[in-house]
């Protein structure tokens, strides 16, 4: 009989609002059954829209999950290919439930280095399912946090070249409004699979505060219960965010 995990405590009965995911070892799950890689990341792709029901299931309002960093283009270029094609499939076949089920979907990353249909899907999936409100989905695609940040800073140097601001005025707040997530609040948790346990250019500057859980389970494999689990541990730990407690 599957038992609820419990997912209160220290951080109260509220699950996190904003979950962010680093979805490794689809590779690897596909090469210990001798499959092709592809397949991987077609179960990938399965395992990425449970995740987005469970979240949604557990009051979660903010999803993202590390679909393509800016180093896979470097990826052979067949392996590229193929998963420029499942993002299209799925582009194509999944926004209309993501829409029927409340979801808002959303893109952060250099989408210029996208395919030219991709990037029509994307804008009509963006503008489609804006109004939802029950979980906002983000997909982080051909994205690096520090390119995102040296983005950012570049913007500002050129407000304050051209006088729009003082660069004394700058504070973390008005940095952070010129990251891609700015109307997006902080990841409150980050899980990690397949037993890597680094961040991997990913949201460098939104999760500073953020809880880290790393699971040695494959991506592909990555279940309800597995997200539960998460979730459960995310409720033990105290954040302190610099300060002492008693």
């Amino acid at each position: 009989m599957h038992t609820e995990p419990d997912i209160q405590g220290k951080n109260g009965a509220q699950p996190p609002v904003h979950v962010a995911i680093i979805m490794d070892g689809n590779g690897r799950w596909a090469a210990k059954r001798n499959l092709p890689r592809t397949v991987g990341h077609q179960r990938g792709a399965e395992a990425a829209r449970k995740t987005v029901r469970a979240a949604a299931k557990a009051g979660v309002s903010y999803l993202t999950l590390f679909g393509f960093s800016s180093e896979n283009w470097n990826r052979p270029e067949g392996e590229v290919s193929d998963l420029m094609g499942l993002l299209r499939y799925y582009l194509e076949r999944e926004v209309a439930a993501l829409d029927k089920e409340g979801v808002r979907f959303r893109i952060i990353g250099n989408r210029s280095r996208l395919p030219n249909d991709i990037q029509a899907l994307i804008e009509g999936a963006e503008a489609r399912t804006k109004a939802n409100t029950r979980i906002t989905l983000v997909i982080a695609l051909s994205y690096g946090g520090r390119a995102e940040i040296t983005d950012a800073a570049r913007a500002l140097a050129e407000k304050v070249q051209s006088g729009q601001i003082d660069a004394q005025a700058i504070d973390e707040e008005i940095f952070a409004n010129h990251l891609e997530t700015n109307d997006i609040p902080d990841p409150d948790l980050l899980i990690r699979t397949s037993g890597e346990k680094r961040i991997s250019n990913f949201l460098l500057w939104q999760i500073a505060y953020a809880e880290l859980v790393f699971t040695d389970t494959l991506w592909p494999d990555f279940s309800e219960t597995e997200f539960e689990t998460a979730l459960s541990e995310y409720a033990k730990r105290e954040r302190r965010y610099g300060a002492i407690r008693g």
